[in-house]
């Protein structure tokens, strides 16, 4: 078996090697995983949902030992990772209610009694990207569990480690062997599996729109479902009767959180002209102020981008531009060689301007004025992305028409929260296709069966 070197961002320490399947390593175990299908499916809803709840349990009793896997080989800060890892437990212990009440209906009809079931898919591939593992992971795989799939989830080869762990406490929790099965490898050998295999009934991806689009083409030749998460380039708007010097404390971390690796990172900041100045005094003293710093530290706001490439990809969004605030990097010599930039601040003069049109997945944010509440609604609109966003502004029928004009499809007014895992989260335009999390969730894993019975 083929292996790759896992790295510590923040140092470019290698900490381990992680082996790499191959596809007939792959087929074995989705054919593992389909053998696994019909008991997970008949198994009675409450023990299913039991042992969602047990696994809920081992995972917080684990916590730690998650965060801080996630440190080492994300680059995420301390305290991110443990949110992160409480996520997963969450998000377990909320679709463990799913399989008791995965309801059907009862429809009137003449001549006897109509009614309908969700009956699951069978093996579910979940592929889950570097810049989110343990979450995203979660999204997945705990409503899929849930309706009575089996899983395989392939990790992104940069940060595989937390997801292999979540495999082993899924064992120890009673999830019967096969049912949730974790693969490492690469995404032309393991991905392009799911979507070939015709055992893979459906595939949920998050990554870039280039990657989300063969994916979706290819499960088009065996009408595999698919659930797209993809890329973003979403706006800060700022209006001049908001509270602007809260909404300029508060942009670092829409943007910087994760180093700005998040697709739902608010990387283009739209300000009222009238309030540009007071915005961006405030906006620089707390990009100044953000805590740059070792990610193992519990006070560490930002820590550094997963990988040489990924750091190369955002400098080179810099050529040509001029800086105009600038935070920190770690200056202790331990850190010289890891994948550290900056928070940056530009402002963008024109839109098509590669900063302000392309995802950037950095700590790099791009400034621009506005005049009115149209000027701010087209500015926003201009990008072939629709995934999330924020409005600052006092008037609530301002944010409630701007929040419907806005072609996003997670918006929050005066914060920045995008997910929360009891409402639905996706994308409109090229962020993405179906969606994630909330109550309905379980339901995108099944079909909808209708049964027909005669009086007569």
């Amino acid at each position: 078996m083929s292996t790759v070197t896992v790295l510590n961002p923040a140092t470019a320490v290698p900490i381990t090697e992680v082996g790499q399947a191959s596809v007939e390593e792959t087929d074995a175990l989705i054919a593992r995983a389909q053998a696994a299908f019909p008991a997970w499916r008949d198994l009675a809803p409450g023990e299913r949902a039991r042992l969602l709840r047990s696994f809920a349990s081992v995972v917080d009793a684990h916590l730690e030992e998650l965060a801080q896997l996630e440190v080492a080989n994300a680059g995420h800060t301390l305290g991110n990772a443990r949110w992160e890892a409480g996520n997963v437990r969450d998000v377990l212990n909320y679709y463990s209610a799913a399989p008791e009440r995965l309801f059907g209906r009862q429809i009137p009809v003449p001549g006897g009694v109509d009614v309908t079931f969700r009956e699951p898919l069978g093996v579910v591939g979940v592929i889950v990207p570097w810049n989110f593992p343990m979450p995203i992971a979660g999204w997945g795989f705990a409503p899929a569990l849930a309706a009575g799939n089996t899983v395989v989830l392939k990790p992104a080869e940069l940060t595989p480690l937390t997801a292999i762990r979540l495999g082993e406490l899924a064992l120890e929790a009673g999830i019967p062997e096969g049912v949730f099965t974790v693969i490492p490898g690469k995404g032309s050998v393991v991905g392009e599996r799911f979507v070939t295999h015709p055992a893979v009934r459906k595939v949920c991806f998050t990554g870039s729109t280039e990657v989300g689009k063969r994916i979706m083409a290819g499960c088009a030749d065996q009408v595999k479902r698919v659930t797209l998460e993809l890329g973003g380039k979403s706006a800060n708007i700022v209006f001049a009767d908001a509270d602007v010097a809260r909404a300029a404390a508060a942009a670092p971390y829409a943007v910087f959180d994760n180093a700005g690796q998040d697709c739902c990172a608010r990387s283009r900041i739209l300000v009222q002209r009238s309030a540009y100045d007071d915005f961006m005094a405030g906006l620089e003293t707390a990009v100044k102020g953000l805590r740059v710093a070792d990610p193992a530290s519990p006070d560490s706001e930002m820590g550094p981008l997963v990988s040489a490439q990924q750091r190369d990809s955002v400098a080179r969004y810099l050529d040509g531009a001029e800086p105009v605030i600038t935070g920190s990097v770690p200056d202790d010599t331990s850190f010289a060689e890891g994948f550290w930039l900056p928070p940056t601040v530009v402002v963008a003069e024109d839109t098509r301007a590669p900063v302000w049109r392309e995802e950037v997945f950095g700590p790099l944010v791009a400034v621009m004025p506005f005049d009115d509440e149209a000027d701010a609604i087209r500015l926003a609109n201009d990008t072939e992305y629709g995934l999330s966003g924020s409005i600052f502004t006092r008037d609530v029928g301002r944010a409630l028409r701007v929040a419907r004009a806005v072609e996003a499809g997670n918006l929050s007014v005066n914060s920045h929260s995008s997910v929360r895992y009891w409402t639905p989260f996706g994308g409109f335009k090229q962020s993405g296709l179906g969606r994630e999390l909330g109550p309905e969730a379980p339901n995108a894993f099944t079909e909808e069966k209708n049964v027909f019975i005669a009086h007569d």
